[in-house]
């Protein structure tokens, strides 16, 4: 790097590197930093890329964490950094490319050596790195600032003043990425982080009073949904060594935004480019729900959880002020329908609980919608596809359905929305809170199987190899049986409830049952579920009885018909009765146990340009989601 267009392979010969790395002190005045940060790199693109920038950046940051206590040139660097973006906002309104390119060059070193040092060393000893200063005297002020708190709070300063436009696209993108890394000392800590430095930056002092103005622009760069732009190509500067581009050499400069484009000039488009063109609106909904999730400190509640529980529409003329500290406005509709479009991701999935069930005019809103089944619809896709979904995912995607089945008017408006679906049409049917959706039967497949590979893990196990030691710890199988049982149970009297209820509403869900019976089978004789599966075999046996009797080669239609009919005449006596069924969701008592582990393995699975290697990871094993 340093004058030249930068692979990964030549990062371990660059000398602009070694000099860096090394034992000398550099001042921050010399023009070797202008050289050291005037560089084009193929930014990594998938996460074999990634992984490969990953192993190459490790030995050279851990030669300087040997050597940065003799020649404090990472705080130099650091500062170097920092002078750029006091006149980040002007060189933005003056088009100024050049710096722009250089700020961000220097951010993207600062970011790829922190994320070694902070797999390397706990927070205090990352404070020190940010300390050590060039010993020769007075060189420095004799002031020693909080380096570290300067880097956490100008990050945030340059991603809520700084507008989004194609030249600032990349330096907004390694700003949330940078503050993503920094928080990751989560990763590597199996219990829950409830204080640090970081945390206490971000959550107190000067930081606080930005913490809605973060919230808001995290919030609207995931609604924008502005994809990364293409190369930009600046004037060529003539340099004698002493200029702005010292040492530049000759056509580098056309590849201004390949620094980190993610896909610029001269690299090769990935498989997770094609599958994420959105790099700055998924890193910052990661950073939002991360910030979101981190817990209370021991005097003071979470203001960016405050400020996502609060914030309202830009339509609501109410002159009433917000009790709640770092409320703003947001364009709601803006934000439901980038929710809408976008609920294959996880993360997505996520940020519509979060605000369904903690911010309550979001969900007033939601729930007054008229188009609801543009946001059901993608819901019921995650359950109807639930084998290619991850549990949590599909745990989330239940959960938004349950808190928005609580609610009557849903429930009434929802109640004959038409979808089409492999050109059939499908009927979204949902009653008091219960679902009463075919695709549940997906949901119920998947339960099934899971069922029956932890039965047979389990008889493995009993069994045992010979020769086995049987003081060894053996999985808790019986509470995995059981959790999944419960769930059974509980879809089992959703669907049954449904049945016995509100049968003539729910030809498709009967039509599903008779198509997917064999499902059943096996919880038929199972003590847990013989009650209910008594009403599930008396419905099922009338109705095959009636198909058969009207014939056979029946049509789609023709099916549908004879349940239609069939409905109003089934004897409802034989059915056994139940309590009426009455879901209410709760969060536990201690959710961040669930969703702090969530979060980091959304960022650890889909952060743009991150890896991470797995060994040293303690917040969730590896077969996590």
């Amino acid at each position: 790097m340093g004058a030249n267009t930068s692979q990964v392979s030549d990062l371990s010969e660059s000398q602009s590197i070694r000099t860096l790395i090394g034992p000398d002190a550099i001042s921050e005045n010399e023009p070797f930093w202008n050289q050291l940060i005037s560089f084009t790199f193929t930014s990594p693109t998938c996460s074999a890329d990634a992984k490969l920038l990953e192993e190459a950046v490790v030995p050279l940051a851990k030669t300087l964490i040997q050597n940065n206590p003799r020649s404090g040139n990472f705080g130099a660097l650091v500062r170097v950094f920092l002078s750029r973006t006091k006149e980040l906002k002007i060189s933005t309104e003056c088009q100024d490319q050049l710096f722009i390119w250089q700020a961000h060059n220097a951010l993207f070193l600062v970011r790829c050596l922190l994320k070694v040092f902070i797999r390397e060393m706990n927070e205090e000893e990352l404070h020190l790195q940010f300390s050590y200063q060039e010993r020769a005297p007075g060189t420095y002020d004799s002031i020693c600032e909080d380096l570290l708190e300067e880097l956490v709070c100008n990050l945030v300063h340059l991603i809520v003043e700084v507008p989004l436009l194609d030249i600032t696209y990349n330096i907004l993108f390694e700003a949330v990425t940078t503050l993503l890394v920094l928080l990751s000392y989560q990763l590597f800590h199996k219990e829950v982080l409830k204080e640090g430095l970081i945390y206490n930056y971000l959550t107190r002092g000067r930081c606080l009073s930005l913490t809605s103005r973060l919230v808001k622009t995290l919030l609207y760069n995931f609604i924008r949904q502005e994809k990364c732009p293409a190369a930009t190509h600046v004037l060529q500067t003539q340099s004698d060594g002493g200029g702005l581009l010292y040492g530049l050499a000759s056509g580098v400069a056309s590849g201004l935004w390949s620094v980190f484009t993610l896909g610029g000039v001269g690299s090769r488009p990935g498989a997770e480019q094609d599958q994420n063109p959105l790099p700055l609106s998924n890193q910052s909904l990661l950073l939002l729900l991360v910030l979101a999730n981190l817990t209370d400190g021991l005097d003071c509640p979470n203001p960016y959880r405050q400020a996502v529980t609060c914030f309202k529409n830009t339509q609501d003329s109410s002159s009433i002020p917000s009790p709640q500290p770092h409320t703003f406005q947001i364009n709601f509709n803006s934000l439901y329908t980038a929710l809408c479009e976008q609920q294959k991701s996880d993360q997505v999935t996520l940020l519509l609980y979060t605000l369904l069930h903690q911010n309550s005019n979001m969900r007033t809103y939601i729930l007054s919608r008229t188009d609801m089944e543009n946001l059901v619809l993608p819901i019921l896709e995650i359950l109807y596809h639930v084998e290619e979904r991850n549990s949590h995912h599909v745990y989330m995607a239940l959960i938004i359905l349950l808190i928005l089945t609580e609610d009557d008017t849903f429930n009434r408006s929802i109640h004959e929305v038409v979808s089409i679906h492999s050109s059939q049409h499908l009927k979204m049917l949902c009653g008091s809170n219960s679902l009463s959706l075919s695709f549940s039967l997906s949901l119920f497949a998947l339960l099934s199987k899971k069922h029956n590979k932890v039965l047979e893990q389990a008889t493995q196990s009993l069994r045992g190899p010979l020769g086995a030691d049987d003081t060894a710890v053996l999985p808790d199988y019986a509470q995995d049986l059981n959790v999944i049982e419960e769930v059974i149970r509980m879809m089992l009297e959703i669907i049954n409830s449904c049945l016995s209820n509100s049968l003539h509403h729910n030809p498709n869900l009967l039509y599903a049952l008779l198509y997917k019976r064999e499902l059943f089978e096996q919880f038929r004789s199972h003590p847990s579920f013989q009650d209910i599966m008594q009403n599930l075999d008396t419905v099922i046996g009338f109705f095959s009885q009636r198909l058969e009797q009207a014939g056979s080669d029946l049509s789609v239609e023709r099916v549908q018909e004879v349940i239609k009919k069939g409905a109003a005449a089934l004897p409802k006596e034989r059915l056994k009765k139940f309590p009426e069924l009455k879901f209410k969701y709760v969060e536990e008592e201690q959710p961040e146990d669930f969703f702090i582990p969530y979060v980091w393995s959304l960022v650890f699975n889909s952060g743009v340009g991150l890896h991470w290697n797995s060994q040293g990871i303690e917040l969730f094993s590896m077969d996590s989601p």
